[in-house]
């Protein structure tokens, strides 16, 4: 993909970071895989600069690894990372949960509905990255809801991790048609202002994904095997 440079090099740099980050979320770059800079600056027709510059905020993220003598690694978790990392999101969603149902404001459930409601049109054309972009934003503003600025600060340090998984998890479409509902059923528990309930679906939806995933992981492994 052609970037036009904008006027901006503050712009730049951020939408080189962005597009790069999409494309480690999405797969484009698989797991394991070296980010070449020379490659990825002729991809997107941009100095070597800016792309340096996205892979250390990927690296500080913890989307991309910085090995000496092999230079930046798009992240590999073993099965073990990916099964405590879900155990940790799962216990910082569901208590992020727990505090928006009590602290929201009538004004960002207006805005969660907005985004549940371009989320779904999104699910009903089956645009997946368009999804995910917007899925990402609702987790974001239940966290930002819980006005517990160290809870955010590790929500995103953590979630980073598995945001590529979570967005393969998606690619089930019997899977997929159940976030989407488990979703519906957060909207519904903020509303209600059930700090318990928004707790229990919260931390169910994250460990349904953690199955999804290691599902998939297992039968990329027998396949591998088989192979």
């Amino acid at each position: 993909m052609m970037l036009t440079t904008p006027a901006n090099t503050q712009n730049l740099h951020e939408a080189i970071f962005l597009k790069l980050r999409a494309l480690l979320v999405e797969g484009a770059i698989t797991p394991g895989s070296k980010l070449n800079e020379r490659e990825l600056a002729e991809q997107l027709n941009v100095s070597r600069t800016p792309i340096r510059e996205a892979i250390k905020r990927l690296a500080a993220d913890g989307l991309v690894e910085l090995i000496a003598n092999r230079g930046a690694i798009a992240v590999q978790l073993t099965r073990d990372d990916i099964i405590h990392t879900f155990d940790v999101i799962a216990n910082l969603e569901g208590f992020s949960g727990e505090l928006a149902a009590q602290n929201i404001s009538d004004q960002t459930l207006i805005e969660l509905e907005a985004l549940q409601y371009e989320m779904m049109a999104s699910y009903a054309r089956r645009d997946l990255s368009s999804y995910y972009r917007l899925n990402l934003k609702i987790h974001q503003a239940i966290n930002h809801a819980a006005n517990n600025p160290v809870l955010s600060q590790l929500f995103s340090q953590v979630n980073a991790r598995i945001e590529a998984l979570r967005f393969r998890s998606n690619q089930d479409g019997v899977k997929w048609e159940k976030a989407v509902e488990e979703h519906q059923e957060m909207l519904d528990a903020l509303k209600a202002r059930d700090s318990v309930r928004m707790r229990k679906v919260m931390m169910q939806h994250v460990m349904n994904k953690r199955d999804v995933v290691i599902q998939l992981v297992d039968s990329e492994s027998t396949e591998k095997v088989a192979a």
